[in-house]
């Protein structure tokens, strides 16, 4: 396994971790799992064009 699958592998489950369907997350709304989503959606274009 190579670090950008590690990488995108964390960044998964970062985003399964934001959610807002848990208690102590539905205040947040939205926003944190957007911005992972963005962070995940860059990782993964990146790998495709071999930069990672």
């Amino acid at each position: 396994m190579g670090l950008s699958t590690i990488l995108l592998i964390i960044l998964v489950l970062l985003l399964i971790g934001a959610l807002p369907s848990w208690g102590y997350s539905r205040s947040w709304g939205y926003g944190p799992t957007g911005i992972l989503g963005v962070i995940l959606v860059v990782v993964v274009i990146l790998m495709l064009m071999g930069r990672i």
